[in-house]
């Protein structure tokens, strides 16, 4: 054990001696070990950070949820033309469904529509995602407050001017003050504030809850109807607990259609999209970006490996006569092998300590500057370290072979 630990004390200090004697030379070679693993841990961090986004926010909305409309955020057969030509899904379908489908726990009906400007006294905040939706939606997604409350069944179907705002939307309006019972201004009208939602953060989907809105659907409905060009209608339905999210859609398809007259044989005219379908397709994007980076990374990793195996070829050319000596002192050939093997192994990891550095600093700095994090987890430390690791040892066992090979009166001749 004493003999492996000289060793690798010795084979450190060659290293460092290799790193020193010839900066640039040393400096180049490391280089491709150092972009390899930026490359790799970078794109998997990004990715990682990425999906950590995602989840965390679906995780507020069951996966089995679905989305009934005319049309479909997913790819499908139905020509564009076609589904254009879809009628919109109404209120009184909601209303017919959320009576006579059993596999459905909760539906909410919103209305997607276009931003607006909402004021207080002399203060407006702009751009702003207006959600118009029924109560249940609280039920649907889990909006958590940090003031107040959601509105409820009797002021949802009444259509009351009360609204929920966004974390962002209330700090531009009243700063620290409490917002509750204040009246603000939009569409002409005003709105009693009943809650403020908990800042929430960027989102990866659409508008941040932060920058958002909630007013009761038919606050929206009385004032403008239900058919205008600037408002596209979505039941929201979130299956009963263990139901198949197969079945439940099965019967909304057979209950609507009937609803609407589609006798058998004809196409069905609005389209129903759940939530675990979207999830699949992002998970299967994650992992082609995962793999587009490990090509890239690979091809520099390739040349980092080149640039290892040169410096350890180097360095025994240099040594030829030390290792003469000391196999002329009785050191055996595995010993010389192991002190080049672990030469290379410290190399390699430099340059990749290096690699990980600079992923680490980036992400610290894009968090900041940035309202998303950035996440460098320990897995991707401990893979960049391995395959430094294993870059080392395929890089040095070349040069470490041809030193262990030699012989000790021609390595001291070749020396002199």
């Amino acid at each position: 054990m004493l003999l492996y630990l000289r060793l690798l004390k010795e084979s450190f200090f060659f290293a460092m001696n290799a790193l020193t004697n010839n900066k640039l030379r040393t400096f180049l070679s490391l280089l491709g070990v150092t972009i390899g693993i930026f490359s790799i841990i970078a794109v998997l961090a990004a990715v990682d950070s990425l999906e950590h986004k995602i989840k965390a926010d679906m995780s507020t909305v069951d996966k089995n949820t679905m989305y009934l409309k005319r049309f479909s955020f997913a790819p499908v057969d139905i020509p564009r033309w076609k589904m254009d030509n879809f009628p919109n899904v109404t209120f009184d379908e909601y209303q017919y469904l959320k009576d006579n489908v059993v596999t459905a726990q909760h539906m909410a009906f919103q209305l997607f529509t276009k931003s607006e400007t909402m004021r207080y006294d002399d203060k407006s905040a702009t751009g702003l995602n207006v959600v118009p939706v029924s109560y249940e939606f609280l039920d649907i997604q889990a909006l958590k407050l940090a003031q107040g409350r959601f509105y409820n069944e009797s002021e949802s179907n009444s259509g009351t001017d009360v609204v929920v705002l966004g974390y962002d939307v209330a700090q531009t309006l009243f700063g620290d003050a409490n917002a509750l019972e204040k009246k603000v201004k939009m569409y002409g009208k005003r709105f009693t504030v009943i809650g403020v939602l908990e800042k929430q953060g960027a989102s990866s989907f659409g508008p941040s809850n932060d920058t958002s809105v909630f007013i009761p659907v038919n606050a929206l409905r009385k004032m403008y109807g239900d058919n205008n060009d600037f408002m596209t209608p979505i039941i929201l339905i979130k299956p009963q607990p263990g139901a198949d999210p197969e079945e439940a859609k099965a019967e909304i398809t057979q209950k609507l259609r009937n609803y609407r007259g589609i006798k058998a044989g004809q196409d069905t005219n609005f389209m129903i999209d759940i939530l675990s379908g979207f999830t699949d397709l992002i998970d299967q994007i994650i992992g082609m970006m995962k793999a587009v980076g490990w090509i890239i990374a690979g091809f520099s990793i390739l040349v980092g490996g080149f640039g290892i195996a040169n410096i350890m070829f180097v360095s025994v050319k240099e040594r030829t006569s030390i290792i003469g000596i000391q196999k002329s002192l009785g050191a055996k050939s595995r010993f010389i092998l192991m002190q080049f093997l672990f030469e290379a192994v410290i190399l390699s990891l430099f340059g990749g300590a290096i690699g990980i550095l600079m992923v680490w600093g980036i992400a610290a700095l894009a968090t900041k500057l940035l309202d998303f994090e950035f996440i460098l987890g320990f897995g991707n430390i401990m893979l960049g370290t391995s395959l430094s690791i294993v870059i080392g040892l395929i890089s040095g066992i070349l040069p470490a072979i041809s030193a262990a090979r030699l012989d000790p009166v021609e390595a001291i001749r070749t020396g002199m």
